[in-house]
């Protein structure tokens, strides 16, 4: 499941890098100074995440079942948050 996860990734004019997020991870981002940087550290980011949550007993959310790409495809208007 750790791989399931919608990631979203965006140059930072502020932090002169790239950011990633898991959007359904609260507060699960990670920073590269390439795209590639930055997807290898969310990976690594999720990973921990899961890992955290599952020794404090906390819910780990389930993946989004439908990303962005599958919204536009199938003609679903995406909201934005």
């Amino acid at each position: 499941m750790k791989n399931k996860y919608p990631i979203e990734i965006f140059f930072s004019h502020e932090d002169e890098g790239y950011i990633a997020i898991a959007p359904d991870l609260p507060g699960c981002s990670a920073f590269g100074e390439t795209e590639e940087d930055a997807l290898a550290e969310i990976k690594n980011a999720i990973s921990l995440w899961i890992e955290t949550a599952e020794k404090e007993g906390k819910i780990i959310p389930e993946p989004s079942n439908q990303s962005l790409l599958e919204k536009i495809m199938t003609g679903q208007r995406a909201s934005v948050t």
